[in-house]
């Protein structure tokens, strides 16, 4: 396991089955992720393509990225895993946010039941230039499942709404989201709270907790994502002039498994 670190966020790289672990119960605000959706198709010699070939089309190459050859059966089973592992370490209340497909979300709702949260409905991303398809409707939208840690007050600002806009063109994942739709669900958080994102990817969730003000907790299993999300994370931390001399980490003497806040919010 390894981990990259600043003055407001951390990053570690494993599989967050395990990470989960020294995670401190109650301590996240919200949790805000794109897992695997292992679809990309309708049967499995669709399911077990490489990422590249189900998402990526004629984009520029990026390399493939781990956890999307399950079955539904199997997804679902896994979604419950981690879904009940995130609802363990968030505060009552907190908010979850997982962005799935068409295919997937049936079982993405009922997973995040499974995992003891409560579904509170459905927001959608509409990509405008999505490719048409003759004689039926465009696939132009992707979803975000959202729910809570039990009952959440009805108070603080207006939240998202349906994201109208493209991938990023510049991206460097195959499925990654853009910046400005992630900052519009981070605001859901307080500000100076935790984001949770167990799949970070390349990290994009990270720059929009540092963006608005939020501290950032990512796991990345895949060795190459966890490198560019670190840099990319650790970037926009420097340009935002915030501190990146050592923190105590979240497996380290200064903070143990079961404290209260893993990172100490900013100043």
């Amino acid at each position: 396991m390894s981990d990259e670190t600043g003055a407001a966020w951390e990053l570690l790289h494993g599989d967050c089955l395990r990470l989960f672990e020294d995670v401190g119960p109650g301590s996240v605000d919200l949790v805000m992720t794109d897992p695997p959706y292992s679809s990309g198709g309708f049967t499995r010699g669709d399911r077990t393509a490489s990422t590249a070939a189900k998402y990526s089309g004629a984009a520029a190459p990026r390399p493939d990225f781990a956890g999307d050859n399950r079955d539904q059966r199997g997804w679902a089973h896994w979604m419950a895993l981690w879904l009940g592992l995130a609802l363990r370490s968030s505060r009552p209340g907190a908010v979850l946010a997982v962005f799935c497909d068409w295919r997937q979300l049936p079982s993405a709702t009922d997973a995040i039941q499974a995992g003891g949260w409560v579904w509170r409905g459905l927001s959608s991303w509409d990509k405008p230039t999505a490719r048409p398809q003759l004689g039926r409707p465009v696939q132009a939208c992707e979803f975000v499942a959202w729910a809570t840690a039990g009952a959440r007050p009805i108070e603080g600002g207006v939240g998202p709404r349906t994201f109208v806009g493209d991938a990023p063109r510049d991206r460097d994942h195959q499925t990654e989201k853009p910046v400005a739709m992630l900052r519009e669900w981070v605001r859901l958080a307080p500000p100076g709270g935790l984001v949770l994102d167990p799949f970070a990817g390349s990290g994009s969730t990270g720059e929009a907790c540092l963006l608005e003000g939020r501290r950032f907790l990512g796991f990345e299993i895949d060795r190459h994502y966890w490198e560019v999300a670190s840099a990319r994370i650790g970037g926009i931390d420097r340009i935002g002039a915030r501190s990146t001399t050592a923190q105590p980490s979240l497996f380290g003497a200064g903070v143990s498994a079961g404290s209260d806040d893993p990172l100490t919010p900013p100043a």
